[in-house]
């Protein structure tokens, strides 16, 4: 069996980072991710990050931030305060890529900017990613036969 989902979206507010008993940290957020049916639809997926993962969204991602998540589906249920059972449906996100450009490269300047010029944020923003569009995405690795070992 298989559990696994790859979205590409942006995050409809600001995550939220908390820490639980253990100091494990944990950022939520949802995801706005497009979908064509009879005209263009729009789901919102609810994302959980844990770990370091979690420090880094928390601290480099805002609204609006495009990223692409790679992980899993989720179905947990919890008791709400009136004793009634809830079911929540989520995407764990295993990896998480920043791949839009940091807030400074679109004429704002973000937290980590302020010791940092924009030609560095701009070059470190791109080895954690690229823009991705429908022409640059490679979802499945194209080889040549003399390239497969077998």
């Amino acid at each position: 069996m298989l559990n696994r989902v790859i979205l590409i979206g942006r995050l409809t507010k600001d995550p939220e980072l908390r820490y639980i008993q253990n100091g494990t940290a944990v950022a939520t957020f949802t995801l706005a991710v497009g979908r064509k049916f009879k005209r263009e639809e729009t789901d919102f997926i609810p994302i959980v990050v844990w770990a370091k993962q979690a420090e880094n969204c928390a601290n480099y991602l805002n609204k609006g931030s495009l990223v692409a998540i790679d992980g899993r589906i989720q179905v947990r249920s919890y008791d709400n305060q009136e004793g009634q059972r809830r079911w929540v449906t989520e995407a764990v996100a295993e990896d998480v890529r920043f791949i839009g450009k940091p807030a400074a490269s679109r004429g704002s300047t973000p937290d980590y900017a302020d010791k940092t010029s924009k030609k560095e944020i701009d070059d470190n923003w791109s080895d954690l990613g690229r823009e991705v569009t429908m022409d640059n995405i490679d979802l499945v690795d194209q080889h040549e036969d003399e390239d497969i070992p077998f």
